[in-house]
């Protein structure tokens, strides 16, 4: 298996990549099919040439630095990012500190600072839409005038759309919040999902013959509150088969009103699952939103309903 490089900076990365170098530069909160054209376009060509492909991405958000108060919310947490670009087939993923040095470089000097960084850069893959620079001065037009004088081919991938608009993070954040999974997955290219160790519960599922998986989950941006579809599996074992779930995500407001949320998945049919094993959630379908039942006999009779559900969409899927 090909070794997959993460650095912390393009001066850590530029003893390792020797080879001619393909750069894909942009935040990639989500990695959407957007993004995937332009992280693919850096592999094809990498790969034509002889090359190494590679990512040059930040953290924190820009956001936070600037909008301290008001930061834009992540679909993801940093490792989830790169876990995602390398499953594209990059050789190497690099993570530059978005600091207020680094976004204090001119337009004018940022392709020489890169180029100085990483010595063996011959081309940069960007959205048509990228800006940079002090300000965000910087667009691709310049960014290409630049590249003639320093020698870099500059390419623009244009924006990807479905149903009439751009796939943007910003889309995909509102249909999370909404709990539109099932567009949100479209525009991502692949399946939300969350992943932690399970923890011990109060055991009230099993005492209402629905015995569940707890899982906390707090991203930084939060999918909408209430039940949905799912499949669940252990991350030890990529080989390991999904079973099907239905599951309820929100604060508990019937019998435990808390303050984060937490995911609680019940598995239809066996489950080898428990307490202590690191689990994968993928989230497949809304069914309804969160609230407050009269009593636990309305919730109980809810989660039966929501569970007659789920399966008529896995019997639909098999269909």
């Amino acid at each position: 298996m090909k070794a997959k490089l993460s650095f912390a900076s393009p001066q850590e990365a530029a003893p390792y990549l020797h080879k001619p170098l393909f750069l894909a530069i942009g935040m990639f909160d989500g990695v959407h099919r957007g993004h995937q054209a332009v992280v693919k376009s850096a592999i094809d060509a990498a790969r034509s040439n002889s090359g190494t492909s590679a990512v040059l991405t930040f953290w924190p958000h820009p956001s936070v630095l600037f909008k301290p108060d008001d930061p834009v919310r992540q679909l993801q947490p940093p490792e989830y990012r790169e876990r995602l670009l390398f499953s594209l087939g990059l050789d190497a993923v690099i993570t530059q500190p978005f600091t207020r040095e680094f976004a204090s470089i001119k337009a004018e000097q940022f392709l020489s600072s890169l180029k100085g960084w990483l010595p063996s850069l011959v081309a940069v893959f960007v959205g048509d839409n990228w800006r940079f620079g002090q300000g965000r001065t910087g667009d691709v037009s310049f960014l290409q005038c630049d590249g003639k004088r320093l020698g870099i081919e500059v390419v623009s991938i244009s924006r990807l759309q479905a149903e009439g608009e751009v796939i943007s993070s910003s889309r995909i954040r509102t249909l999370l919040s909404e709990g539109d999974i099932t567009r949100a997955n479209a525009l991502l290219g692949y399946t939300y999902f969350s992943e932690g160790v399970v923890v011990p519960g109060k055991k009230l599922g099993r005492t209402l013959g629905f015995p569940t998986l707890n899982l906390p989950w707090s991203p930084d941006l939060a999918p909408r509150f209430g039940s949905y579809v799912m499949r669940v599996r252990g991350v030890m074992d990529e080989d390991e088969p999904w079973i099907p779930a239905v599951a309820n995500y929100g604060l508990r407001p019937t019998v435990e009103q808390t303050s984060e949320p937490r995911l609680e998945i019940h598995v239809i049919g066996n489950c080898n699952l428990d307490a202590g094993d690191r689990i994968c959630a993928e989230w497949l379908s809304f069914l309804r939103p969160e609230r407050r039942f009269a009593d636990v006999n309305e919730l109980k009779s809810q989660i039966k309903a929501d569970l007659e559900c789920a399966k008529a969409y896995f019997a639909n899927r098999e269909a």
